[in-house]
């Protein structure tokens, strides 16, 4: 499985390098470069959308200007994130997994048996998890461009249903507005996730998030129990947090 993983990593960077060298890349022409079908470079073109490394346009993809090496580095930082989380996750555990696209990177890292995941993030359906993890879509009004499931129907599916753990991405988190968003419909669903998590919240954000407001605040710092971040976070404001009696954890290149 490790392996596998890895070679999706390597042809999702071949991509990537194919993309930042021209400008613009038709779809056709990738699949037919790294020698996989149109469907799975729709589907890596998505995900390397949703973490700000491109951008799609119509029948291909064109680079956005950020610096490879500092795109990396963060796209680097939200895998070990992830995978550390999966480290987190128990045997018979039952999770709620928001529309972070960093914490639906977990599924791929999750080697705990008999695992259930509830979501609200459409892109599971196509998600790589291993044998041992189950999937429960909440249901509701499908948003794009993020496949966000939202509304009255997916807050009523989650009214009765509980998890032992919440892995919960975010827009921003600080000491003042605690976890934020930027989509004001995804809040109500988060706020629920929180409120029926019956063990440990652990809130997803690399170093970019840490000390930053969006619009939306889904909980105030008082409620995250745990903060997974990168090394690169500010110290002053990882004090900040940890006064408020939040736990830190922090991933490190090469160290996990």
């Amino acid at each position: 499985m490790k392996r596998e993983y890895a070679l999706v990593e390597e042809r999702r960077e071949h991509i990537l390098d194919i993309v930042r060298n021209s400008p613009k890349v038709s779809v056709n022409s990738l699949a037919e470069q790294c020698g996989i079908s149109v469907i799975t470079v729709r589907r890596d073109l998505q995900y390397l959308e949703d973490r700000k490394l491109l951008k799609r346009c119509h029948g291909g993809a064109v680079p956005i200007e950020k610096g490879p090496a500092q795109a990396n580095e963060i796209l680097r930082y939200r895998r070990l994130i992830a995978s550390y989380a999966a480290t987190l996750v128990d045997d018979n555990d039952t999770l709620f997994i928001n529309t972070s696209s960093t914490a639906l990177q977990i599924l791929e890292y999750i080697k705990s048996r008999n695992v259930t995941v509830i979501t609200n993030n459409g892109k599971a359906i196509n998600s790589e998890h291993g044998t041992g993890v189950n999937i429960i879509l909440t249901g509701g009004e499908l948003r794009y461009p993020k496949e966000a499931m939202v509304g009255d129907l997916a807050v009523r599916n989650l009214q009765n249903i509980y998890a032992k753990k919440a892995f919960m991405g975010c827009s921003g988190i600080s000491v003042m507005s605690g976890m934020t968003t930027e989509i004001m419909n995804e809040v109500c669903l988060n706020e629920l996730m929180i409120e029926h998590t019956r063990s440990e919240l652990y809130i997803l954000a690399d170093h970019t998030k840490i000390g930053k407001n969006s619009s939306f605040s889904s909980c105030s710092i008082g409620k995250v129990q745990h903060l997974i971040t990168d090394e690169k976070a500010p110290e002053e404001i990882l004090k900040e947090f940890k006064e408020a009696g939040v736990q830190i954890h922090q991933v490190k290149k090469g160290g996990f």
